[in-house]
């Protein structure tokens, strides 16, 4: 899997002389992503690391945020820059809808917050399918990895459009 990533990376450089790692391509960024793993089980490993460090975080820290600042960043984008995913929801960019490339956010009662986010891969009628970091195969907030999920709809608590601001070039 690692071998086909890596000749998939090369040939974008070839074929299109890099332009492939820009706006885009956010989702591309984001699915050539699934299946990093922790290498303990602590939020940590040179890729988990790599999402943290584009925000300013050390190892150990939650990732799910960082993650989606990190695909935002490698797809030319200025904004959004965050590990804390509450911050990825300004009032100004929220929408109603969900739609690929849009982040979303599930909000945790028992710490009255969104405490977990991801992006939006593609919507089939009730369900979402998302590209989501720092979960599992149960669909948790602190998990081993990013993960290709299905959520319900009713299970997302906002949805936020940073794309409409453009790659800030």
């Amino acid at each position: 899997m690692d071998a086909v990533r890596v000749l998939l990376v090369f040939f974008c450089f070839i074929a299109f002389g890099g332009s492939g790692l820009h706006g885009g391509d956010l989702l591309g960024i984001a699915n050539r992503e699934v299946g990093v793993r922790e290498w303990s089980g602590r939020n940590d490993g040179p890729r988990v690391e790599e999402y943290l460090s584009c925000v300013g975080l050390k190892r150990g820290a939650p990732y799910c945020a960082a993650f989606v600042s990190w695909v935002f960043m490698r797809a030319g984008y200025g904004a959004p820059r965050t590990g804390w995913s509450p911050a990825l929801f300004p009032a100004d960019r929220l929408v109603g809808k969900p739609s690929p490339g849009m982040v979303f956010g599930i909000y945790f009662k028992s710490l009255g917050r969104i405490a977990h986010c991801g992006l939006v891969e593609k919507v089939r009628g009730d369900w979402v399918v998302t590209v989501e970091a720092n979960t599992d195969p149960s669909g948790g907030r602190n998990g081993d990895g990013v993960y290709l999920r299905m959520r319900h709809k009713r299970s997302i608590y906002r949805y936020c459009n940073w794309l409409r601001y453009g790659t800030g070039r």
